[in-house]
């Protein structure tokens, strides 16, 4: 099928699937988007997006994407009482971009080859931020010749790199295994940081000399912003992260393989939710960025931070 001649549904309007579904829009898609809150789908339409008001209306499209918070989502829009597979009509390949376990991507590939479809794991590695910068990437698994039906459509949003993995479910152990490592450098990040503030060093000072040597990485530089200015404008949750690391350890649980870093993070995660739910808001709190966690170890460590207000490079420029 030709580049722009393809159909395509978009399910999921959140801080990551609204700017993918805009990056197909501005490429020249034909791109039909449902979200649950339909105000939130509806600038889109300024540039061409066609939103809908059932799932359904996404049964007749050549290729269905979604990123969703959870399994139970990603189930309920596609084979849900009101999903896209509710009527007769099936898309002949859905895309989940979401982070979901292995198990739970299992039983909707199942559900969906049932009903003549094909199932694309897609995970992606960034946020809104790496977005727009072009710096997203992707990996993906599943019947490769599905694969390579969407391939070119995942590229437009995931410059970056698309891997394919292989068939089944890989590319959901690989971003489970991705988001796992993102816990752990997050928290190591934030213990060293404070380390060498408390000592004197000003924390925009080392992030600049960390972010310039071998140490320094993509992740660690657009996060030096949040670290040195306190500010936990949200690209991912402590709950979400949480969740991720649980999946992780389950995994490892299956298989055998010791994760005891990864069990130390989850625990000082768990402690950091715990120190928001003293807050007088926790809802609000909790829906900060994980980066908030920094919070919760400055208290641990006898530190009140400030922000230094600095202007910081994050890397994406």
């Amino acid at each position: 099928m030709a580049q722009n001649t393809q159909r395509i549904g978009w399910i999921g309007m959140g801080r990551m699937g609204y700017p993918m579904a805009e990056r197909l829009l501005k490429t020249g898609y034909d791109v039909s988007i449902w979200n649950r809150t339909r105000s939130k789908a509806e600038p889109l339409a300024k540039i061409g997006g066609k939103v809908v008001d059932k799932l359904s209306d996404l049964a007749s499209m050549d290729v269905v994407f979604s990123i969703v918070a959870e399994g139970k989502d990603v189930e309920q829009v596609y084979l849900g009482k009101d999903g896209v597979l509710s009527g007769n009509k099936t898309p002949g390949v859905f895309v989940d971009c979401s982070t979901i376990s292995v198990e739970e991507s299992v039983s909707i590939r199942k559900r969906l080859k049932e009903r003549g479809a094909d199932f694309i794991c897609a995970p992606v590695s960034g946020n809104a931020k790496v977005i727009k910068a072009g710096k997203l990437s992707s990996v993906c698994s599943g019947p490769e010749a599905s694969y390579k039906k969407v391939e070119e459509l995942i590229k437009v949003y995931a410059p970056k790199g698309v891997s394919y993995v292989g068939d089944g479910e890989l590319a959901r152990v690989c971003k489970i295994a991705h988001n796992v490592m993102l816990g752990v450098v997050i928290q190591n990040l934030i213990e060293i940081t404070l380390l060498v503030n408390k000592m004197g060093v000003p924390r925009h000072a080392f992030l600049a000399f960390l972010n310039n040597g071998v140490m320094g990485s993509m992740f660690t530089a657009y996060k030096s912003p949040a670290l040195v200015n306190l500010d936990w404008t949200t690209t991912f949750t402590p709950e979400l992260l949480r969740k991720d690391l649980d999946l992780g350890l389950a995994l490892a649980d299956e298989v055998d393989v010791p994760m005891p870093i990864t069990a130390a993070t989850r625990a000082i995660l768990q402690m950091h939710m715990g120190h928001a739910m003293a807050q007088k808001n926790p809802e609000e709190y909790l829906a900060k960025d994980f980066t908030t966690l920094m919070e919760t170890m400055a208290l641990s460590s006898g530190m009140k931070l400030e922000s230094e207000d600095k202007q910081v490079p994050t890397g994406l420029e």
